[in-house]
């Protein structure tokens, strides 16, 4: 059985987006707009930011500060907010989770906040500033998560049950070869990784699991959290760290919407930075 131990304090609506960068340790509550640090020592969660927009999921930048998926479009976070380029006109939608891939591109879902089927989009924004539109006809997208040398990407459509593959261009980005990896009949595949050996590691919405995949879509281990719904995850190579969220929660556990550690030898991929929004003068 594992054992999971719980940082102190708060409990999180929509605890999300868990990474490391730079040895630090830092996850987003998005529907309050706040980016956490979870200090080394076990001390409870510490905001290193806020914004007045959802804040879905962040990506450092190789000069400071982050490139975030945020109210309805993309922002620079640092000393002040600055935006790159709005996407959703609409303001029943909001962006989702987000990452930077091995290129240094920024990848970001939207969807709408009343789950409208296929009102999601996954958005790629490249170094240079240009976004383009990657996917549509998402409903709530999660991840994307990259393989080390980023040829393939996982993205969730955590209301469809589904995980789906894609090679990736890394001249380009484009997306090719799309393929149902997983499919899940209980639950809903969230925030994912992968790690150092390849395999795709999601929290599971609603199943209260974190399940690990090999590369040929089978299921290789599956592991109880001590959550109805954990949202993402992180290997640090000592600890799994799972987000989780009590959102919708009538009754809450001690353990709805914590940040929850178990100890774990499996080394992850690196956080990548986000080399769009260094220059102001190009996005």
């Amino acid at each position: 059985m594992t054992e999971w131990n719980a940082w102190p304090g708060e409990r999180f609506d929509l605890g999300e987006g868990v990474r490391v960068v730079d040895g630090r340790v830092v996850m987003v509550d998005i529907l309050t707009g706040r980016l956490f640090e979870l200090p080394n020592d076990g001390g409870p969660p510490q905001v290193i930011a806020e914004i007045a927009e959802p804040l879905g999921a962040v990506a450092p930048r190789p000069g400071g500060g982050w490139i975030a998926a945020a109210g309805t479009g993309i922002a620079v976070l640092g000393s002040e907010m600055r935006w790159l380029a709005e996407l959703e006109s609409n303001s029943g939608m909001r962006m989702n989770d987000g990452v930077a891939d091995p290129a240094g591109r920024f990848w970001a879902g939207s969807m709408a906040y009343d789950n409208t089927p296929g009102a999601g989009t996954l958005y790629r924004v490249d170094p240079d500033g240009t976004t383009s539109v990657a996917v549509r006809g998402l409903t709530v997208p999660n991840g994307p998560a990259f393989s080390a040398d980023g040829s393939t990407m996982y993205l969730a459509d955590s209301a469809k049950g589904t995980v789906y593959r894609y090679r990736v261009d890394p001249s380009t980005g484009t997306l090719h070869d799309q393929h149902m990896f997983a499919s899940l009949d209980h639950g809903s595949p969230d925030g994912m990784t992968v790690d150092a050996e390849g395999f795709l590691w999601s929290a599971i919405w609603g199943a209260g699991q974190v399940r690990r995949y090999a590369p040929d879509g089978s299921v290789d281990q599956v592991l109880d959290v001590p959550c109805a719904q954990p949202t993402s995850v992180c290997l640090t190579g000592d600890h799994l760290i799972v987000t989780s969220a009590n959102i919708g929660i009538e009754v809450p556990t001690a353990f709805d919407g914590a940040v929850l550690a178990a100890p774990c030898t499996v080394v992850g991929t690196p956080t990548r930075f986000a080399t769009c929004g260094n220059d102001p003068n190009t996005c």
